[in-house]
C-alpha cells in the first residue's frame, strides 16, 4: 500500500482521452474517505492524455478513494493509501488561531513575517534559484507572489511560460491551460514549502498587457477552479484574490464575492483567503475572508482594523525600503522597521518589500534576486521577539497618548516608543505581580536586562533615543 506523510500530497495519475478539449469537456473528481469522513476533491487535466487528482490527507491511517467522471475510463477508479505521521518540520497548513493570530494545524504558533516578490517565478531559472537561496538565508516565512506574469515599471520582460495556449489566430485560448506553466509554479511552491515559507498566491492583478486581467467571467471562474484543483493540496498555499483589487475596473464587487465563494467551495482544506487593496478596503468582515490583507502606510492603525473586522490583520504592504523615484518605494530601512514594530504592538503583522535601483531592473519586490537593504536583519530580530513571546500572539493591552504596549495581560508586556525618546518613563503594571525588565534596541538589535523585578507603578531610566522597546515578563 502506498504511504503518504500527513499534510503531504497523495497524487492519483490516470490516463485518459486527449482528443477534443479535455480542459472543458472532461470532468474528474474523487471522494477521499477516512472512517466516517468524506472529502470531495476536484481533479484536472494535465495535458498529453494525463489526468490527476491531488489530495492532502490530514489524519494518519488508511484512506480510501473513488473517482467520478463523465469519461468511463476515468470513472469509478478505486484504491487505498496509508497516511503516516508527519515528519519533523511538517506542521500542516496555517489556520487562524486565537481570533487575531495564526497557528499551524498541529498547534505550533505561526507568526507571519512576510515579504513580496511579485513576479519572481517569471524570471527564468538562474534568477529564481538565486531568489530561493536568498530566502533560505532570510527571516521571511511568507512570500506574496503573482500567479500571472506582471507588466509594470521595472518589470517589462516577457515571462518564460504563459498560463494559456495560443489559438489559431495567435491570441490566447482561455479554454486551454498550459501545463508547463503550472508545472513550474508547482516546483517553486514545493521549494518554498521545503524552506518553511508560505506561498501567498495572488490570483489576479491589474498590471497586465496580455489580457489575463480581463478574460471575462466564464474564463475567470474556470481559471480559479483549475488553480485550486492543482495547487490546494500544497500545505503552504494561501489564496490572495488580488493585488490592488480595486484598480481592476472590469471586475465589480459581486465578482470578487463570487471568486471568494468559488475558492471557499472548491478548496477542501480551507487555506487562508484574503484580498489586497490599493485605495478602498474590501469588506473583510464577509464570512469567506479569513484575514485582512492591507496596503496602508500607517500600521499604527492595526488595532482599529482588528476591532472593526474581528480577524487577523496583516499589513502586507506598508511601502518599501529602497531608493526608486516612486514615493512608495523609497522609505528608509529604519522607517520600515519602525512600521513593523508599530503593527506588532497593535496586535497585527507587517510585510517587507525592497526596491533599490538596479542597472538591470532586478528589484527584489518584483523579480527577486538578492537583498541589499538593512531591514531584513532587524526584522529577523523582531521575529525572534515574537517567537519568544506568548504562544497565542501579542494582543494590544495599553494604548494611550504616552505609550502603547501589546502582550498577554498579567504575564507579558511589550512597550514600543517608536520615534519618541524619553529618558525615563513611568509604567503601571498589575499590583502583586513581579516582572523582569529588558530594554530592547530595535535598530541596534540588543536586549539589556535590568537588575531586580518590578510591579505596580514605577519609573525606569530609558536610553533617551528613538526606536527602543521595553519588555516585561512575569517571574
Amino acid at each position: 500500500m502506498k504511504a503518504v506523510e500527513r499534510w503531504s500530497i497523495f497524487e492519483l495519475a490516470l490516463p485518459g482521452p486527449a482528443e477534443g478539449n479535455p480542459f472543458v469537456e472532461v470532468t474528474l473528481s474523487a471522494q477521499f474517505m477516512y472512517r466516517n469522513r468524506v472529502l470531495y476533491v476536484d481533479g484536472f487535466y494535465d495535458g498529453e492524455g494525463r489526468y490527476r487528482v491531488r489530495f492532502m490527507p490530514d489524519t494518519p491511517g488508511e484512506w480510501r478513494y473513488v473517482t467520478q467522471s463523465n469519461c468511463p475510463t476515468l470513472d469509478g477508479q478505486k484504491g487505498t493509501f496509508l497516511c503516516t505521521d508527519a515528519m519533523p518540520g511538517n506542521h500542516g497548513p496555517v489556520r487562524v488561531h486565537n481570533t487575531y493570530h495564526f497557528a499551524y494545524e498541529d498547534g505550533t504558533p505561526y507568526f507571519p513575517v512576510g515579504t513580496t516578490c511579485y513576479a519572481w517565478i517569471h524570471q527564468g531559472d538562474a534568477l529564481e534559484e538565486q531568489t530561493l537561496e536568498t530566502l533560505q538565508r532570510s527571516p521571511f516565512n511568507k512570500l506574496r507572489m503573482c500567479v500571472f506574469p506582471k507588466h509594470y515599471t521595472y518589470n517589462e520582460n516577457e515571462p518564460v511560460y504563459y498560463p494559456f495556449e495560443r489559438n489559431a489566430t495567435g491570441g490566447w485560448d482561455f479554454t486551454r491551460f498550459n501545463p508547463a506553466f503550472f508545472h513550474h509554479i508547482e516546483q517553486r511552491i514545493g521549494q518554498l514549502c521545503a524552506l518553511g515559507i508560505e506561498a501567498d498566491l495572488i490570483l489576479f492583478h491589474p498590471y497586465d498587457r496580455w489580457g489575463f486581467a480581463d478574460m471575462g467571467a466564464e474564463a475567470d471562474d474556470r481559471y480559479l477552479r483549475y488553480v485550486v484543483a492543482r495547487l490546494a493540496a500544497y500545505r503552504n498555499v494561501w489564496w490572495s484574490l488580488a493585488n490592488e483589487y480595486d484598480l481592476m475596473e472590469s471586475k465589480k464587487m459581486a465578482d470578487w464575492d463570487r471568486f471568494f465563494r468559488i475558492i471557499q467551495t472548491c478548496d477542501p482544506y480551507g487555506h487562508p483567503r484574503s484580498v489586497h487593496n490599493c485605495r478602498q478596503f474590501y469588506d473583510h468582515a464577509k464570512p469567506w475572508v479569513t484575514h485582512c490583507s492591507v496596503q496602508h502606510s500607517d500600521p499604527g492603525r492595526v488595532r482599529e482594523w482588528r476591532e472593526l473586522y474581528g480577524k487577523p490583520v496583516v499589513v502586507d504592504e506598508c511601502q518599501y525600503e529602497g531608493n526608486i523615484e516612486e514615493h512608495w518605494g523609497n522609505i528608509t530601512a529604519q522607517e520600515l522597521v519602525h512600521r513593523f514594530w508599530e503593527g506588532t504592538v497593535g496586535g497585527g503583522y507587517v510585510g517587507h518589500g525592497e526596491t533599490y535601483r538596479h542597472p538591470e531592473d532586478i528589484l527584489w519586490w518584483s523579480k527577486g534576486g538578492v537583498l541589499h537593504g538593512q531591514s531584513p536583519a532587524r526584522i529577523a530580530f523582531l521575529r525572534r521577539i515574537l517567537e519568544e513571546g506568548p504562544t497565542g500572539g501579542l494582543d494590544p493591552l495599553i494604548h494611550t497618548w504616552r505609550g502603547k504596549a501589546a502582550g498577554k495581560a498579567g504575564e507579558y508586556y511589550l512597550f514600543y516608543f517608536g520615534v519618541h525618546q524619553p529618558s525615563e518613563y513611568t509604567f503601571d503594571l498589575p499590583e502583586g505581580g513581579r516582572y523582569q525588565a529588558e530594554i530592547i534596541d530595535t535598530w541596534g538589535m540588543t536586549i539589556t536586562q535590568l537588575e531586580g523585578a518590578f510591579g505596580g507603578r514605577f519609573k525606569l531610566q530609558l536610553p533617551g533615543r528613538p526606536y527602543h522597546a521595553v519588555r516585561f515578563r512575569r517571574v
